[in-house]
């Protein structure tokens, strides 16, 4: 049987979805606003998609979608369609790290650790560490960057730092063994394919009634008075 997957990634300021067949890339559709304009993009991208793409939303086999962390706006927006998708078509949902789908864009070898960043505020990042082979060698964090940032990988390998916030790095990690990738990586729906089709073909799905946003941290407005965990 066929299996057609619908890809979501609402992450950062890339607002991106993709389709993929028997865990091969069929078409997708991007763009990166600086006005997070996702509630506006996100369902006509997927319309167009779909029309493009000349298949019917009910030949979906799964829809999968980052999960974070991130934005916290881009992330409730991707996943709230992601889930009521899922609802309506009764299709299962899939749910992937945004540091890990940022990952896929970046190959290194074997003595090279991969190090994504997505922007979180001031001087602090949402990161993950894996190695060549994408394995996650310690999970995502919020790190507020500093010079001893990472200073336990550096002793034995290089890394190449990489995603919208690795720029904050440049000028604060002083070792050789730690270069930042000059293009800004985003997370995009076209690096979820592969990842996805091992969690199909393991059936590792979301408790749809349950499922939220991995957020990492607390949730900030303005007003003091008004931050809380989400």
């Amino acid at each position: 049987m066929i299996n057609r997957i619908l890809h979501i990634e609402t992450s950062t300021k890339n607002c991106s979805v993709a389709l993929s067949c028997d865990g091969k890339l069929v078409n997708s559709i991007e763009k990166s606003s600086e006005n997070y304009s996702h509630g506006e993009q996100l369902h006509l991208f997927i319309k167009k998609l779909i029309d493009d793409s000349q298949i019917n939303l009910t030949k979906l086999s799964a829809i999968s979608v980052s999960k974070g962390p991130g934005s916290y706006t881009g992330l409730r927006i991707g996943v709230s369609a992601a889930k009521g998708l899922c609802y309506s078509l009764n299709i299962p949902l899939i749910s992937l790290n945004s540091l890990s789908i940022l990952a896929q864009n970046v190959s290194v070898s074997k003595d090279t650790l991969l190090v994504p960043m997505i922007d979180a505020r001031r001087m602090e990042v949402y990161t993950q560490v894996l190695d060549y082979q994408y394995k996650v060698l310690k999970n995502s964090w919020a790190e507020v960057l500093n010079e001893d940032s990472f200073k336990k990988y550096l002793s034995t390998h290089n890394i190449i730092a990489f995603g919208v916030g690795s720029e904050k790095a440049k000028n604060i990690i002083a070792s050789p063994n730690f270069k930042v990738l000059q293009k800004l990586h985003e997370p995009s729906a076209k690096n979820m394919v592969k990842l996805t089709n091992e969690k199909w073909k393991k059936q590792q799905f979301e408790d749809i009634a349950y499922f939220e946003p991995y957020y990492l941290k607390e949730f900030y407005t303005n007003h003091p008075s008004k931050s809380f965990t989400i």
